[in-house]
């Protein structure tokens, strides 16, 4: 799953270690990912989407291509990620290929009628030029499908760093008004935001799926313990003592 704005090469190689190192743990603390590929596939399914050369670009372990065949039994997709842990889980036989989307898109053999794309682009430099770049590859009336976190997510742990003083280190996310501005309007084909809220009563136990799915990386310093000890009092909690951890998550289908 390897892709934010200005990533230099030791950053984007500290996140493709951080997803290699997750590879073996990944499916099991990648829940909220499965869900989004899971409704990611079925809105491609429901487009009528023409057979052909299909692409899931960061496919990570396999969970929107393999969503993606269950959906369309008909179609084979190529699972491509610069992670050779995470490609190596995927399914027996499936068609992979090890790649780093940082520079460009793989050699395709013909143009796709399917460019998808679930928890991938955050990941990348300059996700609004990848979004361009891929969209102009596809074939003549292919569909380009994406999901992303969006800026706006994790509302609640940027409110209890300011309370409690302390760095938000969070990654920053694409703009949802930016990513499309090289996109013509008519092409889009379905847009929407869905929030998906994570609820626990420990701080730390909402906040593990993220590194144990190798998500981690920021360009900010980790916090210290005193300053994670700030942070878990200041985050606002509930009457039943439950903290909250909300992603806000795009969903797009283009067709060129």
């Amino acid at each position: 799953m390897v892709g934010v704005t200005a990533m230099n090469s030791g950053w984007q190689k500290n996140v493709l270690r951080n997803f290699e190192q997750a590879s073996k743990d990944y499916n099991v603390h990648a829940k909220l990912q499965r869900a989004v590929a899971w409704r990611l596939a079925k809105h491609c399914s429901r487009n009528h989407i023409p057979l052909g050369y299909w692409i899931d670009l960061g496919s990570g372990t396999g969970l929107l291509a393999d969503a993606l065949e269950i959906c369309t039994p008909l179609q084979t997709v190529l699972r491509v990620d610069g992670s050779r842990g995470m490609l190596a889980l995927n399914r027996a036989n499936s068609q992979t290929q090890q790649w780093d989307l940082n520079l460009g898109l793989p050699a395709c053999p013909e143009p796709p009628t399917l460019l998808a794309s679930s928890f991938t682009l955050q990941w990348l430099s300059n996700p609004q030029y990848r979004i361009e770049e891929w969209f102009k590859a596809l074939a003549p009336k292919g569909w380009l499908a994406l999901a992303l976190p969006v800026d706006g997510s994790f509302p609640q742990w940027q409110d209890a760093s300011i309370t409690a003083n302390v760095p938000y280190t969070a990654l920053p996310l694409p703009s949802k008004t930016n990513l499309l501005n090289g996109i013509p309007k008519n092409c889009i084909r379905y847009q929407r935001l869905h929030n998906f809220t994570q609820r626990t009563t420990q701080l730390a136990q909402i906040l593990k799926p993220i590194r144990k799915a190798g998500s981690q990386a920021s360009y900010k310093q980790s916090l210290r313990v005193g300053e994670w000890r700030l942070l878990n009092k200041a985050w606002n909690r509930s009457k039943d003592n439950n903290i909250e951890l909300t992603w806000r998550v795009l969903f797009l289908l283009l067709q060129r």
